[in-house]
Parts: C-alpha cells; structure tokens; sequence
C-alpha cells in the first residue's frame, strides 16, 4: 500500500511495503527467476584502450588480472572471482554487459527458461563470454538492457591482507550498476519478478516514479532505475572502505591536472545514505565511488520514499546536482555489439521539476519556493548558474 507524501509530514517517508505500482507491468513468468547473488562485473567497450586502461589502473587502482591487445580484465583489492569489470576496445564507447553471479549452475536453466517465457533473446555459451567466466547466460532483457547471469568462475588471490598494495583511494568492491529507463515503475515490476527488492526511490505527490533502488545482496542496491531516456548506463560504482578514502581520489585527481574527471562531488546523498563521487572515464562513462550506505537484508526492511522537491535527497547537504548528471549516460549494446536505440521518457523528469525553468526545491517541507535562500536559488534555476 502507497503511503502519500504530504505537506508538513516528515522526510523521506517510511513505509513497509513497495510504494511503487506499474500500470503497464511485463507479464509476469510462470517459470522460478535465477537465484541472484549480487552484481559481479561490467563489460565497457571503449575506444581508446590505454587511455581507458591509465584511468583505471593508474588513477583508480584496480588491479589488472589479465590484459591483452583487446582486452583489460580488472578487480578491486577484496575480489576473489577473476574480474569485477572489463575493458574491450570497440568503435563505439557503450556497456555489453550487466553481469550478475547467480546461486547455482541450475540457475542458468532458469535464467534460459524466464527470459524465453518473456520472449526475450537469449544466447547460452559453455564457455562464457569473458575469461575466468563459466557457463554464461546472455539475454536482452524486456526494458533493452543487456543482461548476463553465470556461476562458474576462476578464484584469483584476494588481495584484502596486502596492504602494501592499498592506496589512499583504494577501491575494494563491486558495489552496484544504475540504469536509465523511460518507465520506471514498469522496470520495478520485471525487477521484482527476477527477485530484487525496492529500498529507496524518488516520487511526488501526484505519483510519478523517478527512480528506485532495488537489491539481491542486504545493501542499499544492487542496481538502481533512474527515469529517462534509455536503456542507457547512468553508472557503474565502486565501494571504499571510508569517505576519507574518496576525498583522497579528488586530491589525486587534482594533483594529476585530471579534476576535469570529477563530475559532481564529493558528498553525501539522501538516497541510500552513502558518501559519493561522481568521475567520468575518458569515453564519458560514469563511475561513482561510494561508501557507508547500510544493511537492508531483513524480509522486513521498510521502504524510504523521497519527495522529488527535497534538496537533500541527492546530496544530503542539499548541493546542486549538475545537469549532465541528469541528461548524460552511456549507450548500451544488444547481443550483436550494435547500439540499442533510445526511447523517450514520457513523465515528468527529475531536472525539470526541481532545477529546469518551472521547478523548485525546498529544504524543509512547507516552505514556499521564494523562501529557499538566494544563494540555493541559483543552483536551482538553470539559467542563473553563471
């Protein structure tokens, strides 16, 4: 049951139940969805190789497992499975894989049965997609995105007890993907038949979705749907141990003369609780690093809804979110390699009711929107931020 969002009620609005309803779901399967364990790894296609690589490496410190002249294999200092992303050299700068490890082998017999049930196109490899990978399942999923579900994988050394291979910014895990969609609540229902759950999202009083967390693994999320045109890859994120550990990216960054990498940040968010940062590798894909969100795995764990209008819900210090952030993502690839056309959103976007020419932000609930302080207005009205 949805509770509202009314004026003068507390903010974010707790509920135990899913706030959001779709009114053109995707039918659910009769077949049991795969048994998700957790996002795993993302497969980048970027354009210039060694650039990609030196941002990566020599930036962020992932470390290399594998490389050859096509292919960069990475991981974060915690991971034990081969890779948690991978770069592949393409003509076009896009995501080719989601990729989720699921429980058990038999898992991938499920995948295959879903996803055909939905009529989905899918592609089965012995052996994988990507080294250290199994088994692999590969399909384009309802809402466009190209999804991969495996089991088997090659362990590699953890490197968690090395710690004379940790940096000041050191990353140590996988922590989750964001996606743009132009439906969200229709991207809600089909992630909840695969077995996610909501944590957190986005509404406003009338009832339009703008974006939702959802998880396998007891965080915040695994990956999130923010509204928009898509499918497009808002993000792939990394978790540090500390926040202190995310300043320390921006004070290398500016000491390389690379702070045009920064995007937005660094901050807190209202949404999820965690300490973030926005960076953009060479091909403008989007990375986060983020960290200290919280537990979210009790069967009862109460949904946080945000009011669209609250100026703390992106940044808990309620700063500007700039407006590449809202309109700029990475194209995604169908199983052929070729581009998935963008559709259109339809409802209201996020920018425009809270930073475009008719929106408004408050920073507590009640107050008129001239009574937001001069110095806010401005990072609020697009054509006043010069």
């Amino acid at each position: 049951m949805t509770t509202p969002i009314t004026p003068g009620s507390p903010e974010p609005v707790v509920t135990s139940d899913d706030p959001i309803r779709s009114s053109s779901p995707i039918p659910t399967p009769k077949a049991a969805p795969p048994d998700i364990l957790r996002c795993a790894y993302m497969e980048l296609v970027v354009t210039d190789l060694k650039r990609s690589r030196d941002f990566y490496v020599d930036v962020l410190n992932l470390v290399v497992t594998e490389e050859d002249e096509e292919t960069v294999y990475l991981r974060t200092l915690e991971e034990f499975i081969h890779h948690n992303l991978v770069l592949r050299k393409g003509p076009v700068a896009a995501v080719a894989a989601f990729s989720y490890r699921v429980r058990t082998p038999e898992d991938l017999d499920k995948a295959v049965a879903f996803y055909t049930e939905l009529g989905c196109r899918v592609e089965r490899r012995a052996e994988g997609w990507n080294k250290g990978i199994g088994e692999s399942v590969r399909v384009e999923d309802p809402l466009g995105f190209p999804y991969e579900f495996f089991h088997d994988v090659e362990h590699v050394e953890r490197l968690a007890w090395h710690y004379e291979l940790y940096t000041p910014g050191a990353l140590v895990r996988l922590d989750h993907f964001n996606q743009v969609t132009p439906d969200v609540p229709r991207a809600v229902a089909y992630m909840e038949d695969l077995g996610f759950r909501v944590t957190e999202d986005i509404q406003d009083e009338a009832g339009t979705v703008y974006a939702a967390w959802m998880r396998r693994k007891p965080t915040v999320h695994d990956t999130a749907m923010t509204g928009g045109d898509g499918p497009r890859m808002h993000h792939v994120a990394f978790a540090t141990h500390e926040k202190h550990n995310i300043l320390s990216i921006c004070d290398k960054l500016g000491a390389l003369r690379r702070s045009d990498a920064i995007e937005r940040g660094p901050g807190r968010h209202g949404v999820s609780n965690a300490f973030y940062l926005y960076l953009r590798d060479p091909d403008g894909h989007r990375v986060e690093v983020y960290t200290q969100d919280y537990y979210t795995g009790d069967p009862d764990n109460p949904v946080v809804t945000w009011d669209v209008h609250d100026n703390q819900r992106r940044d808990w210090w309620g700063n500007p979110v700039v407006p590449s952030w809202y309109t700029e993502a990475s194209l995604v690839l169908d199983l052929d390699g070729k581009p998935k056309p963008v559709v259109a959103r339809t409802d209201s976007s996020e920018m425009e009711v809270t930073i475009g020419a008719d929106g408004f932000s408050y920073t507590r609930k009640g107050d008129e929107p001239e009574e937001m302080p001069s110095w806010k207005q401005g990072e609020y009205k697009l054509g006043h931020q010069l």
